[in-house]
């Protein structure tokens, strides 16, 4: 009766993982050493991304019912999970950066925001820019059209003037 109340305590924290999570990338690290893999938790504690390793079958559990349910068919062999929690391509984006550098490190699939993706959907979102930069180049954007405008309306009106003046 003991194991079966450990379990549902670990399942248990997956779901509460997944509740308040953006996404979550499925990663194979085998052949990472300790070394590593101390880098890859490193960068992504820094990222406010937050890195475990857990059992398919507890995951299987806990994904039932809920967006994340389309992973179950990539829950085969060793996975380690990456929950983003605030911007959903944080954790692609630093397992990125890490695989390149890491070549044992292997992305298996992903879900964000409730979209599920395999090994090579999750590169894609990887490259996606994250929110705060795509939210500076938005504003950079409208800046840039209305500071022209604000420059031709001011020749505009030094060149009124100067006729003005010329015309006195």
């Amino acid at each position: 009766m003991a194991k079966i109340e450990q379990k549902q305590v670990i399942v248990n924290e997956i779901k509460e993982k997944l509740n308040g999570a953006a996404s979550v990338v499925m990663v194979d690290a085998r052949g990472l050493t300790v070394e590593q893999d101390t880098i890859l938790r490193k960068q992504l504690r820094e990222a406010g991304v937050e890195y475990k390793v857990y059992k398919n079958t507890m995951v299987n559990w806990a994904i039932q019912g809920t967006e994340f349910e389309g992973l179950s068919s990539y829950l085969s062999g060793p996975s380690a999970f990456a929950f983003s929690y605030e911007d959903a391509t944080t954790g692609a984006a630093v397992l990125s950066k890490v695989a390149k550098e890491m070549q044992e490190l292997e992305f298996k699939a992903g879900v964000v925001e409730g979209v599920v993706y395999d090994a090579e959907g999750m590169k894609l979102v990887a490259e996606i820019p994250s929110r705060d930069v795509l939210l500076s180049k938005l504003l950079g954007s409208f800046k840039s059209p209305m500071s022209s405008f604000a420059r031709v309306i001011d020749q505009i009106a030094k060149k009124d003037g100067t006729e003005e003046a010329a015309a006195e």
